[in-house]
């Protein structure tokens, strides 16, 4: 452990970031890092709880989290990396853009501020770059087998660095131009700038990963094509379907899903044209964006970037409370009331509100017809709402950004070639080796469970090419 009293003689300390004013003039990473010695006394705040339940209760990826405190408290540096790199392959992406379930695990959250995990691990990883300590591994050997991972998130690249390291030929399939997935192409680049991505690329690239961008498989190239190539295949495609809202006047101009929007800023800020009848833009306009989670704080942020005249968010689930209710006891998330620093950079925030009506002007978007709502628990015990009488109001709208989340992978032609079975909700089904129905051919991340976080992805990837291995073995 850290030092045994740390938790009660310091108090947590959250990186700085850049002004408002200041960062939302540009596209750049605004959080910044704390000092080295800083950073000791945060990590020397982990206690000796007994149950380290932000390791086995709130992380996905299992993260060894009180090892690697420890070692940083200590200024073991290497050791702490060694540690962090036992469980996940990409800790320099989650250590940005994690909401980090671990820290409301903290035992110390119970009634004090939780350690700043998520940054320790930010540094420790960033720590390791600058020494030069995070190198290429190669297997050093070759199992003969080939193995074709599909998709390029998170899911997609833990896998493919698994497979490699465990002496396969691994081609990793990405139907964009570049590799990252929604990483790359969904989270803006104010929350992680893509370098980070290429960097660590770079790496699997010197391990012997294969890549093959452009390629939309099941169009481009087919499933059997892939069955005959390779000795197993695995799909961490994502959940690419995303939530749609049936109202009258869905159809008019100025009324995209919020991936459309915000892969078209990335590709911006990469340096790809945009063609003038395809640009979406927030300049000048007055933007709503329908949904309250991560996605919808990311279009906000974006939206304050381009320049529009207003912003608001609206939910249709009422607002959360400031603190955690009787139901929802530590070490659960909390469903409590959060501003993201999008959010925080300036929005209208609007809770229990239907979208009855989108109105047009020309045959673009010009106005939201909305009421209110009112929730309570019906006689099984489950939230309920129902309209309020008379709360009918409208709402200016220019852009209207739909950010409700995504519903499962995209069945396409490669799960219809395959003919993999999909569970109730539309996800791939595996087994206990994230195999599927068909031998050899397995499914990770979003694909199989529905859209989750990152370091779920990560740790399913993982897992996934771990199954993956077994059966190579076996063959």
């Amino acid at each position: 452990m850290a030092k045994p009293t740390g938790f009660m003689e310091f108090t947590r300390q959250d990186p700085a970031k850049a002004p408002v004013e200041e960062r939302v003039r540009h596209f750049k990473e605004f959080e910044q890092l704390l000092p080295e010695d800083e950073l000791a006394r945060q990590a020397a705040r982990c206690m000796d709880c007994g149950i380290p339940f932000c390791h086995a209760f709130g992380c996905p990826v299992k993260n060894l989290i009180p090892d690697w405190n420890d070692m940083v408290y200590r200024g073991q540096w290497r050791r702490a990396l060694d540690l962090l790199h036992k469980t996940n392959n990409l800790p320099e992406i989650t250590g940005r853009v994690c909401p980090a379930p671990c820290e409301p695990a903290c035992t110390l959250s119970i009634n004090l501020p939780a350690v700043t995990i998520k940054h320790i691990e930010l540094e420790i990883v960033e720590h390791g770059w600058k020494e030069g300590w995070i190198v290429p591994e190669p297997a050093g050997f070759s199992t003969g087998r080939r193995v074709a991972v599909i998709g390029s998130g998170p899911a997609g690249l833990s896998a493919a660095q698994q497979l490699v390291r465990s002496g396969h030929e691994v081609v990793i399939f990405e139907k964009s131009k570049r590799l990252g997935g929604l990483l790359r192409y969904g989270i803006p680049d104010f929350k992680l700038e893509k370098w980070v991505i290429d960097r660590r690329i770079e790496q699997m690239k010197a391990e012997g990963l294969g890549i093959e961008c452009g390629v939309d498989v099941g169009r481009d190239v087919s499933a059997q094509y892939l069955r005959r190539s390779f000795d197993a295949i695995v799909i961490c495609a994502g959940a690419g379907v995303p939530r749609d809202i049936k109202a009258p006047g869905r159809e008019l101009k100025g009324i995209h899903f919020a991936l459309d929007f915000l892969t078209q800023q990335n590709r911006r800020n990469a340096g790809d044209a945009i063609p003038d009848d395809m640009a979406i833009s927030a300049k000048g306009k007055n933007v709503v964006v329908i949904g309250g989670g991560d996605t919808g704080s990311d279009c906000i942020g974006t939206s304050r970037r381009q320049g529009a005249a207003s912003i608001t968010q609206i939910e249709l689930l009422p607002k959360p409370p400031a603190e955690r209710a009787p139901d929802n006891p530590w070490p659960l998330w909390p469903a409590i009331l959060r501003t993201s620093s999008s959010q925080g950079e300036g929005c209208e925030r609007m809770w229990s509100i239907n979208t009855r009506e989108f109105v047009g002007v020309n045959g673009a978007v010009s106005a939201m017809k909305c009421a209110r709502l009112e929730w309570a628990k019906d006689a099984s015990g489950r939230m309920q709402f129902k309209e309020i009488a008379g709360s009918e109001f409208e709402l200016r709208a220019g852009l209207v950004l739909l950010a409700m989340g995504f519903v499962h992978v995209e069945h396409g032609p490669l799960v219809q070639d395959l003919a993999l079975p999909l569970s109730q909700r539309g996800d791939i089904v595996v087994d206990e080796n994230y195999m599927t129905s068909v031998p050899g051919v397995f499914a990770a991340g979003d694909a199989m469970v529905g859209a989750s976080l990152i370091v779920r992805a990560i740790d399913h990837g993982r897992l996934a090419a771990a199954g993956a291995d077994r059966y190579l073995q076996a063959l």
